[in-house]
């Protein structure tokens, strides 16, 4: 009677498997063991960036390694995150995505990466509102004020936002179909050059997260108009929401969260977590960033996958109803 050879035999299997997990172990109990990269897919100066450096500071000293944040921007972040996407899966490189990370799939006609297949959860750093910001200068105190001279000379008027496919630009057309207005998205390869060129009038307001824009509104180079979520933020709290500024039922907020490239051994994504945890809880992040709008999560891994899925099937709906293109 035939007999299973040796080398295929399940014992044999069982004990290799069991020698490569021992065998892998040791370089899990090191992680990490030389710098960590992460993405960021937008200019500097914008609120993904601080909130990125921010937490690599904190995480940096959790880990003992250190952190290093690069900008890569463009393409309504996918130069970004296709460059973490076809990364190595050791966790050494890291994208703190935004609401784009959710939105592309529907909007984007060629997406060089399947987003729900080529990243691993880390962590849902947290969620906040983008602000309705005009130069200080400017005649417009409120939605109301907008929305008549909107109306009053049909795409004139220009918003911008950090990016195609991001928060900021979304949250724009949503008040363009809501206010049933026409205004004209300029995108920007970050808050920070959209915010450069509003101060300096070329563009007539737009939205922006709250970390990024906090500093110009308390400066007094920007006036507030409205938030995007459905309740006002403690940071702004005079300032009213764009619902109940006279379009009920408007509500958008971006997010931040931390992926790593899809096949990323689980014990690395739980470090990570882990220090990414602590580095959102610590006084130096609330006090950088949650005084100013951020809600924090810091959950588990699952926790950043259920919320995205839940933004992308609404995303969808509303740029699919909009007919919403990129630009």
């Amino acid at each position: 009677m035939h007999q299973p050879s040796r080398s295929h035999s399940p014992a044999r299997r069982a004990l290799v498997a069991g020698f490569v997990v021992i065998a892998a172990l040791p370089a899990l109990a090191a992680f990490p063991d030389k710098p960590i990269r992460i993405v960021v897919p937008f200019s500097p100066g914008g609120g993904t960036d601080m909130v990125a450096r921010v937490v690599a500071e904190g995480m940096s000293k959790d880990l003992g390694k250190p952190i290093i944040v690069e900008n890569k921007p463009g393409a309504g972040t996918l130069i970004g995150s296709d460059y973490v996407a076809k990364s190595p899966a050791d966790g050494y490189t890291l994208v703190m995505a935004t609401f784009a990370h959710a939105v592309n799939p529907s909007m984007q006609p060629k997406m060089p990466f399947q987003t729900d297949k080529a990243f691993a959860p880390v962590i849902l750093v947290g969620r906040s509102p983008n602000v309705l910001v005009v130069r200080a200068d400017r005649p417009y105190k409120t939605v109301a004020d907008i929305l008549a001279a909107a109306r009053a000379a049909p795409g004139k008027l220009t918003f911008g936002s950090q990016g195609n496919g991001t928060s900021a630009h979304l949250a724009g057309e949503l008040f363009k179909v809501t206010g049933k207005v026409n205004l004209v998205h300029v995108p920007y390869r970050g808050a920070g050059p959209a915010i450069t060129d509003m101060l300096g009038g070329q563009i007539d307001m737009m939205f922006g997260t709250v970390s990024a824009v906090a500093p110009f509104i308390a400066s007094g180079q920007m006036r507030a108009i409205a938030v995007t979520t459905t309740e006002r933020v403690p940071a702004l709290a005079k300032v009213p929401t764009i619902a109940e500024s006279g379009l009920p039922g408007y509500a958008a907020e971006s997010w931040y969260g931390l992926y790593a490239p899809a096949g990323t051994p689980p014990a690395v994504i739980a470090r990570l977590n882990a220090a990414a945890k602590r580095a959102v809880q610590t006084e130096l992040f609330r006090k950088k960033v949650a005084g100013e709008g951020l809600t924090v999560s810091a959950g588990d891994p699952a926790e950043l996958d259920t919320y995205v899925n839940a933004e992308t099937q609404r995303w969808a709906q509303v740029v699919r109803s909009a007919n919403i293109k990129a630009e």
